[in-house]
């Protein structure tokens, strides 16, 4: 079961206590999925999602007091519509803009249970340890402008995309994923996410890490392997013998310990010498090598 799926399991279990709140949650399904029958007196709900379906009744009969087990007749579908603030006219003629009425999403709750109708019947997560993607599938602008009002709302920059004639809301950002799985009450889901997050960036901290410390080595390696070049040259030119004491030491020391790290060196020395010292002496044992490459 893909992680999408296992969010929207999660919400279909998830009630607000409060009809207020069941009716916006009822409202953001219906703009998705609802419909009036050909006599335009009559709503219809028309899904494959089984687990939408299951919530869109229950629902029902929670805020209606509906007897599910029966067809929604005109008398109850005129009272729902009533609820939702939705007219005739607005879901018939194609031209006036399908949005929920502001006073629908007036309250904090009801804005959480909006979007946690929307994104339930047009909404999908990507699987987060592959990329982290939000979306909800709108059929008109307007819905889409709308939605991403609600989420700004709750301090999350959602942008739109159109996408083969649809508008499609989305967040891309790990973290602001979590707080919308936040704002919709799907707190199993949020703390999985998390995980993974946390997995991930672990992960591409230890990446990060070796790859600094490859690409330090290699630096090391292409130095020690210039510095031996040079003291092969002075050897073959002058000889070493003709070097300042300090610097023949060091020669035979870096040829005799061609992996060692600058530090070891210096260990090597009587009396030791530090980093910055054997450094000074190599990079002497440098400047005599390009002299003589210039001769």
């Amino acid at each position: 079961m893909s992680f999408s799926s296992d969010v929207k399991n999660e919400l279909a279990k998830q009630y607000s206590k409060s009809r207020h709140c069941q009716i916006a949650e009822l409202t953001g399904m219906f703009l998705m999925e609802g419909k009036l029958d050909e006599t335009g007196k009559e709503i219809l709900f028309q899904t494959d999602n089984q687990i939408l379906l299951e919530k869109y009744v229950m629902l029902l009969k929670k805020a209606f007091a509906l007897d599910v087990t029966k067809p929604v007749n005109e008398e109850d579908s005129q009272r729902i519509l009533a609820a939702m603030k939705l007219s005739k006219e607005e879901l018939q003629n194609e031209s006036l803009p399908r949005v929920a009425n502001g006073l629908i999403i007036q309250k904090t709750c009801c804005k959480r249970a909006f979007l946690r109708g929307v994104f339930m019947a047009a909404g999908s997560i990507s699987d987060p340890s592959k990329s982290y993607h939000f979306e909800i599938v709108c059929k008109a602008k307007g819905l889409a402008e709308q939605i991403q009002g609600v989420m700004e709302s709750f301090q999350m920059e959602a942008k739109i995309v159109e996408r083969k004639n649809h508008h499609v809301v989305y967040l891309k950002d790990g973290s602001q994923i979590v707080d919308m799985l936040n704002v919709m009450e799907a707190y199993v889901s949020l703390m999985n996410l998390e995980n993974v997050r946390i997995l991930k960036e672990m992960r591409n901290s230890v990446n990060r890490k070796v790859n600094c410390e490859t690409a330090n080595i290699g630096k090391t390696v292409n130095a020690a392997v210039k510095q031996i070049a040079d003291i092969e040259l002075i050897r073959d030119m002058i000889g070493l013998d003709n070097l300042p004491d300090n610097l023949r030491e060091m020669a035979l020391l870096r040829l005799e310990y061609p992996e060692a790290a600058l530090k070891e060196l210096g260990n090597y020395l009587e009396p030791p010498v530090g980093k910055s010292g054997v450094n000074h002496r190599l990079r002497k044992l440098g400047e005599i090598a390009e002299k003589l490459r210039g001769e």
